[in-house]
């Protein structure tokens, strides 16, 4: 692999810098949009703000298509509470317990920024002692604190802080000498900052294809409906860049592209799954296959919104996936990897 591993971090840093929960991704799209367009790559943004780069191939009437998703988990305020404190409702789906003590900022419909702490209503064992333990972490039992100084409902709204307005996690991200990346939303922006890449290496390497290749970037996958409309009409192969999920009993890697056989949604493409792993096999690339119970894809969507396409999930491993994940800088060569050398495929 002559890949270069930096150009992949540093598009990874830059993403995940830029807060884009489901709902909340124009300023993303649009740091996307430059990038392309800095590369004098034609694109088209669809009517859900979806970004769709294409490049033609030899076949023009059979197309691949590969999909990663740039919206992510958040929050958004529910409700501003007597004392000041901010109630809310999780965007996209995760575990409680993974935002407590976490920060966060607060983003105003006119543009404000304010910075908080998502913490449990009975934070301190000092005050609660085994009430503040046991307390079911549960949005109702959670709140955002502001750091500002308020004391009520009113000096809040005085703020412009309104029910709706959004609540971007911080995401932490750290890279360590070892190339081991932790942050939150390497789902999917890991995989973003992978197809970032191989729309990069295509342009640059003027890589002949034989099929007309596009890469969708989708703004709703988190909550379920991210690719289900707008595919380029020819897509026969809809291939989801996502992630692995590896953990208990799973036989997924951090240090591998995974191929997913099954999810939630039922069994993907048989034939297509053999390909990509054919193609992992002939070039020595580290994979693994694996069944994940409570996931879904974009592909998946596609699926279910009636597009008769073969479809295939594929991504590097990413472990305590929608929590504080972590991943390997291999799993990302990796499925950089693999994609290039299929699409060069005929």
């Amino acid at each position: 692999m002559n890949y270069d591993k930096n150009s992949i971090l540093n598009e990874l840093k830059t993403i995940l810098s830029i807060p884009s929960p489901t709902g909340y991704t124009k300023s993303v799209i649009q740091y996307l949009k430059e990038e392309i367009t800095n590369m004098n790559i034609p694109y088209k943004i669809t009517n859900k703000g979806a970004l769709i780069v294409s490049f033609s191939g030899t076949n023009n009437d059979y197309q691949r298509t590969f999909t990663s998703h740039i919206d992510t988990l958040g929050a958004m305020v529910k409700g501003i509470k007597a004392n000041g404190a901010l109630s809310f409702v999780p965007v996209g789906g995760y575990m409680m317990s993974t935002l407590e003590g976490e920060n966060c900022t607060i983003k105003t419909l006119d543009g404000a920024s304010y910075s908080g702490t998502i913490q449990t209503t009975k934070p301190s064992v000092h005050i609660s002692g085994d009430d503040a333990r046991n307390l079911k972490r549960t949005p109702e039992n959670m709140e955002v604190i502001l750091d500002e100084k308020v004391f009520s409902k009113n000096d809040v709204e005085t703020l412009g802080i309104d029910v709706g307005d959004y609540i971007c996690i911080d995401t932490r991200t750290t890279i360590t000498e070892k190339e081991f990346i932790k942050s939150r939303y390497l789902d999917d922006k890991a995989s973003a900052s992978v197809l970032m890449y191989v729309i990069k290496y295509i342009n640059e390497n003027k890589i002949k294809l034989p099929y007309t290749t596009n890469f969708y970037i989708s703004n709703y996958e988190e909550v379920g409906h991210g690719s289900s409309a707008a595919l380029p009409e020819n897509t026969k192969e809809f291939i989801a860049v996502d992630m692995g999920a590896p953990g208990c009993e799973q036989n997924s890697s951090e240090y591998t592209v995974c191929i997913c056989a099954k999810d939630s949604s039922g069994p993907y493409d048989y034939d297509l799954r053999k390909k990509l792993v054919d193609t992992c096999k002939k070039n020595n690339i580290p994979y693994k296959i694996d069944i994940y119970p409570h996931y879904g894809s974009d592909a998946s969507a596609a699926l279910s919104a009636g597009w008769d396409v073969k479809a295939a999930l594929i991504g590097p491993g990413v472990f305590a996936s929608h929590a504080y994940e972590r991943t390997h800088v291999d799993a990302l060569l990796a499925t950089v990897d693999l994609i290039i050398k299929y699409i060069v495929k005929k």
